[in-house]
């Protein structure tokens, strides 16, 4: 009994020191694992812990692996602010087809207004214009001005048309297309390009060529002058338009010359090279800004085809005297060009959206922008025409498109009898009624944009002082360059005085060209200061001379765009 009952106690010791063993070995486990897989294999020998281990990795078999990868769950909460980022970057993309084309068709409404009002409303200006400058001096008002600076530009406008006109009768638009038509497909894709890049220096440097013209015309007379003339500049802007209208005449040409191709390969390589311009711009880093300057791009570049389009169509339509069936052998091909260059927008501002991250809603602060240079050409206190501001923000020159357009239709229809000429009558008020209806819609949509955005208050601002040329005030700052900062000091505030009275007292012409006008925010978005004005307001701002301050960094609001771009196609 004894030797019995010794040998249950001598098991359950035996049982204790084995899981003593156990428990040891689990403590020196990974010391094992960095001996070698030797050790740990001895181990499969030496009691239970050995078959509890044998039965771990019994359990890591194939079939296991596979249950668990099919039945492996994961929870999208976890992170629920990048998923919910990631539905939004989705839904952005989707809305940008239907902002971009809101802003696309007003942008374009805003470029057919001004192009017929080269056609419609400027000859008739210009009439005016002359009437009162033969008028005037007959009547004996020796002290009226003989034309206000509005109507000074129109007769420029008008004059610069019909030497461009003439100029334009002396080419031969046939021979033109012969020789465009010798050129092997390839020459022809690498010209067009080219043609594209040389339109968009153009109109970068003419439009600054019509400015310079219009202030030198109208500018206040003063004892030395710091331009070269007015007829140098004249001269300048009529060879400008000329070359300008050249230049779209050879595009056009080489459309025309895709279009009456066999095999259509040139007008497909055409197409396809709108798709590299996704290649250059997607992949680039856009702020808002930079942004708002490629879609009046679009917008300028999107109406210059159509008008390209209707040149060809109105070539061909000639040469097969006007056969209505050949309009819809040309219908497809029209489409193709509309709906690639489309397409090609949509892409590229979809992506551009979404690797920036801006949102979709900054469409309609571009519309107010171009909103607001409308409505405020409106304004009596406005200190440019319509058509150049829109010529400044998009890039688009009208005259050259238009001359080019009245000469191909002038070769083009053919006006014999008194019949003829009713018909360009009527078709002349046609445009008229088209043009006053345009802008009547424009303004009230325009008018509704800047109420949404809340900008009605800029309109309302005091017109930006009258100030010398940039060059007559560098002359003077380095004659008084002592004495400039003082005189740009902010003068202490009377209480009960506006702030106003502090700065101009009297109300004459004369005077206020030489008084500082309050600068506000909203002041500076109607003009571009001179280099001294800008120095006034900030040295009145912060009270520092012209030496402490700092470089100034370029201002991100939409409305002053126009002042750090070349016709709004990049940033200085």
């Amino acid at each position: 009994m004894a030797d019995s009952a010794s040998t249950p106690l001598l098991g359950e010791e035996k049982e204790k020191e084995g899981g003593g063993k156990d428990r040891q070995g689990l403590k020196t486990e990974p010391n094992t694992e960095r001996e070698g897989p030797a050790e740990t294999l001895g181990h499969k020998d030496k009691g239970d812990g050995g078959k509890s281990k044998n039965s771990n990795l019994s359990d890591l078999s194939l079939g296991r692996f596979i249950t668990t990868e099919l039945n492996r769950g994961y929870f999208l909460e976890h992170n629920e602010a990048k998923y919910t980022e990631r539905r939004e970057r989705v839904y952005t993309c989707l809305r940008i087809p239907k902002e971009l084309e809101k802003l696309m068709i007003f942008g374009f409404f805003l470029c057919l207004d001004t192009f017929l009002y080269v056609f419609t409303l400027l000859p008739l200006r210009v009439i005016l214009a002359l009437l009162r400058l033969f008028t005037v001096p007959c009547c004996g008002l020796r002290g009226s001005r003989l034309l206000q600076p509005a109507q000074v530009c129109d007769v420029l406008k008008g004059f610069i048309m019909v030497l461009c006109y003439s100029m334009m009768s002396y080419v031969d638009y046939s021979m033109m297309y012969h020789l465009i038509r010798g050129q092997s497909v390839i020459k022809l894709y690498i010209i067009y390009n080219m043609l594209e890049v040389a339109d968009r220096l153009f109109s970068s440097f003419g439009q600054d060529i019509l400015d310079a013209l219009y202030w030198t015309a109208t500018e206040p007379k003063e004892k030395k002058r710091a331009h070269i003339g007015v007829i140098p500049h004249f001269f300048m802007a009529v060879l400008y338009v000329f070359l300008h209208a050249i230049l779209i005449m050879v595009q056009a040409t080489t459309l025309n010359v895709a279009f009456n191709s066999h095999n259509k390969s040139l007008l497909t390589i055409m197409m396809s090279n709108n798709f590299v311009e996704i290649k250059g711009s997607v992949f680039k880093k856009f702020e808002k800004n930079n942004l708002f300057q490629m879609s009046n791009s679009d917008i300028k570049e999107r109406f210059t085809n159509y008008i390209l389009l209707l040149i060809v169509c109105l070539r061909n339509m000639e040469q097969f005297s006007w056969n209505p069936d050949h309009l819809w052998v040309l219908f497809p091909d029209v489409v193709m060009v509309i709906t690639s260059e489309v397409a090609v927008d949509i892409v590229k501002h979809a992506f551009i959206t979404k690797f920036n991250d801006i949102n979709a809603d900054v469409y309609g602060e571009y519309r107010a922008s171009l909103a607001f240079d409308l409505v405020s050409s409106r304004q009596k206190n406005a200190y440019t025409d319509y058509s150049d501001s829109v010529s400044r923000r998009m890039g688009f020159i009208p005259l050259p498109l238009a001359l080019l357009l009245i000469r191909v239709v002038t070769s083009s229809v053919k006006i014999q009898g008194s019949l003829s000429f009713m018909c360009v009558l009527l078709f002349y008020m046609g445009m008229i009624t088209l043009k006053v209806l345009n802008s009547i819609v424009l303004l009230g949509t325009s008018c509704s944009f800047v109420k949404a955005a809340k900008m009605e208050e800029k309109l309302f601002d005091p017109p930006p002082s009258a100030v010398s040329s940039r060059a007559n005030s560098r002359a003077h700052r380095s004659k008084h360059g002592q004495t400039a900062p003082q005189q740009a000091e902010p003068m202490p505030k009377k209480p009960g005085v506006s702030e106003a009275s502090d700065i101009c007292q009297t109300t004459d012409v004369t005077e206020n060209a030489n008084c500082v006008l309050p600068k506000s925010d909203s002041d500076k978005f109607l003009t571009t200061p001179d280099e001294e004005d800008d120095e006034k307001i900030i040295n009145s701002d912060t009270g520092l001379d012209g030496e402490e301050l700092k470089p100034r960094t370029p201002k991100k609001d939409l409305l002053e765009i126009d002042r750090f771009t070349i016709c709004g196609n990049r940033i200085d």
